[in-house]
């Protein structure tokens, strides 16, 4: 049993049930779910027609009901039955038609014929279903009643954020998105991590750096909230995770920034090494919101953590993402991950020694004092201190240091308490 990963569980299986999009209320729900849990968090407004770098926010949209039903009364996609069966941001419909100019509007995967897809059209005024291969193939030959209703109206697009100080004004950042509706682990695993990161956060004794957490709808979400804050993130954050797919048990992965080569990469990448099923993909992959952060004049110093690759497992996107592909073990072990990444900052982003030359760990008991020839455990373990002294210089993360020799980061962690315990080394940020 993993606690943490129950507590996201019950979490999760709350803010399931509420229907969201990118903009409405069914966000506005499940933000306040978020305030309740963190008082912390703030919210950012952004009114529809409201420019935002290159885009601008759309229109606030609201269904009651849809469904596709035939002569004979048989419905074939009930929004009422499944959320995912309304395309999103459909167009209100009330009119019959033949099959053949019906199949236009409705969409499906072939390769997959009991999935749902998710679809949505924010962005231009259309309207369609989604219904699953094998059911498009039972629909008879006959007129079809198609009715939507829904209505658009000049609203607000709104996100959360929240600061928890630390020592040091320079910044770790977390973020996830909240605006698919009905799905798990796309949808729902990141922002449930989020939540329990930023309560092991508060409970940090002495943090040293400082946190900033985000939530928002994916791509406009993130667009709006990067034209308020980009000059402040650039200043001040350090690195920065986005989360998404979180919750399966499948393994571990990340999509990196742009150039693979930020503090970021370096401390995820040294953490889900340890792990035997972990893959690493290139920016050239990107599927969430680390499009934003990595575009050109914007280069913020963030990847992102999936267990399953967005996009890569089967469920994606369709209504199969349900709480079979997410548990709390997978919850679990992303937690414990970034539990550790998070203890590995706290040590010090880029370690620094503080004596001049080599020290000598022997007046420490760290080394043995009488001289022997053979490689004692003790003198084993003075090595790697020096080891890994030697690369304190302050311009080497930690993961940097563990990639270098080619050992484990916890482990590489762990001896940096020891060495600065002894005050053989300090935190250093590099900024």
């Amino acid at each position: 049993m993993h606690l943490e990963g129950k507590r996201m569980l019950r979490l999760a299986a709350k803010l399931q049930p509420i229907y969201r999009s990118i903009l409405g209320t069914g966000i506005r729900e499940s933000i306040n779910i978020f305030k309740q849990l963190h008082p912390e968090f703030k919210t950012l407004k952004f009114k529809s027609g409201h420019k935002v770098f290159d885009w601008t926010i759309p229109e606030e949209w609201t269904i009651n009901d849809a469904y596709i039903e035939s002569e004979n009364g048989t419905k074939y996609a009930d929004f009422s039955k499944c959320s995912l069966h309304l395309m999103g941001y459909s167009t209100p419909v009330n009119k019959y038609m033949k099959k053949k100019e019906l199949m236009k509007k409705i969409h499906t995967i072939p390769d997959y014929p009991e999935a749902i897809p998710y679809v949505t059209s924010y962005y231009k005024k259309d309207w369609g279903f989604c219904i699953d291969q094998n059911t498009l193939n039972e629909m008879p030959d006959c007129n079809y009643k198609v009715f939507i209703d829904s209505n658009f109206i000049k609203g607000r697009l709104e996100l959360i954020e929240a600061v928890i100080p630390g020592q040091s004004k320079e910044e770790i950042f977390f973020s996830s998105y909240i605006c698919h509706p009905f799905m798990v682990n796309n949808e729902l695993s990141g922002p449930v991590l989020l939540s329990s990161i930023m309560d092991y956060v508060k409970k940090l004794d002495n943090q040293f750096y400082t946190y900033r957490f985000a939530i928002f709808p994916e791509t406009i979400g993130s667009i709006a909230y990067l034209s308020k804050k980009y000059k402040l993130l650039k200043k001040r954050m350090m690195c920065g995770f986005h989360l998404t797919c979180v919750g399966d048990e499948r393994g571990y992965s990340m999509i990196e920034s742009k150039y693979s080569n930020t503090l970021a990469d370096e401390l995820l990448k040294a953490h889900a090494n340890e792990k035997a099923d972990f893959k690493s993909y290139s920016f050239l992959e990107r599927r969430s919101d680390e499009r934003q952060y990595g575009m050109a004049r914007i280069d913020l110093p963030i990847c992102t953590f999936s267990r399953s690759k967005p996009g890569g497992y089967h469920e994606y996107h369709t209504h199969l993402d349900d709480f079979s592909v997410v548990t709390e073990q997978g919850l679990g072990g992303s937690y414990d991950l970034l539990v550790n990444l998070i203890n590995t900052i706290e040590l010090g982003l880029y370690p620094c020694s503080s004596v001049m030359g080599e020290p000598m760990l022997g007046k420490r008991s760290l080394y043995p004092n009488t001289s022997i020839r053979d490689m004692s455990d003790s003198k084993r373990e003075g090595r790697l201190l020096l080891d890994i002294l030697a690369y304190c210089d302050g311009t080497n993360s930690t993961g940097r240091i563990a990639e270098l020799l080619n050992l484990p980061i916890s482990l590489i962690s762990d001896k940096l308490q020891t060495l600065i315990l002894m005050k053989l080394c300090t935190r250093q940020s590099n900024s």
